[in-house]
């Protein structure tokens, strides 16, 4: 469901029920989706053994969401994104109004904002990257967006024939320039494409992944954290220089 280092995953229950406690005394929205659709609701209870959420506004989707499954659920705060899913929903009561009850689900994401943030990396001069593929050739690409989580990216070529998603890279190389060189183990989340218009007004599309890091260390995390720090300075301050 999302793309953000395991690190963020809670599993404890302790720490899982605290949270949605917090949600519900925040009265923070929620956003429940599934494959048909989606609508707004909130917490109303929350105890060790259930949860109980507000039916949305439209009855159409408070029906069709019972007869869903792997429901996704995202809330947002100013701290902290919050994201769970849910194998189904079904009707309950609360203070006699209908209402959705389900178990506690038993993980959720608990994202801090300044750790999913992602910032733009310059395109020029470019910061090189380059993976192995399974068959031992080269993957070059270049660095798109970065995050605490992950990271975006840019091919340099056509897409290989066996790039899939859901690849696992070993000691991806990442060449942060000024910065240093970095490894980091990374799972490719998605592939899609990039279209810009160039002078000539014609629409040049180059291939990009999201890739997911796995298993960084917390030397690495603590550079990574320094150099999205300091690219979101330097486009400030582009910025600024532009308005003036």
């Amino acid at each position: 469901m999302s793309n953000y280092n395991e690190q963020f995953l809670k599993q404890n229950p302790l720490a899982v029920l605290g949270i949605l406690r917090d949600l519900n005394s925040q009265q923070v929205p929620l956003r429940i989706s599934w494959a048909g659709g989606q609508f707004i609701s909130k917490i109303l209870a929350v105890n060790p053994d259930e949860l109980i959420m507000d039916f949305g506004s439209q009855e159409y989707e408070n029906q069709a969401v019972q007869r869903a499954s792997q429901i996704s659920i995202i809330a947002e705060t100013q701290g902290a994104k919050v994201e769970f899913t849910l194998p189904q929903l079904k009707k309950g009561e609360y203070q006699r109004l209908p209402a959705f009850v389900s178990a506690l689900p038993p993980t959720l994401w608990f994202v801090q904002r300044r750790e999913f943030f992602r910032i733009g990396a310059p395109l020029h001069p470019p910061y090189h990257c380059s993976a192995k593929m399974p068959d031992n050739s080269l993957l070059r690409f270049r660095l798109f967006d970065l995050s605490l989580g992950g990271m975006g990216a840019l091919l340099d070529g056509p897409k290989p024939e066996g790039l899939t998603e859901g690849m696992r890279f070993s000691q991806i190389e990442l060449n942060m320039e000024q910065w240093g060189v970095y490894h980091v183990d990374a799972q490719l989340i998605s592939i899609s494409e990039r279209k810009v218009i160039d002078g000539k007004n014609e629409t040049i599309t180059t291939p990009r992944l999201s890739l997911r890091f796995l298993n960084v260390s917390p030397a690495v995390e603590r550079q990574l954290q320094r150099i999205i720090f300091s690219l979101e300075r330097e486009a400030r301050e582009k910025s600024n220089k532009v308005r003036e």
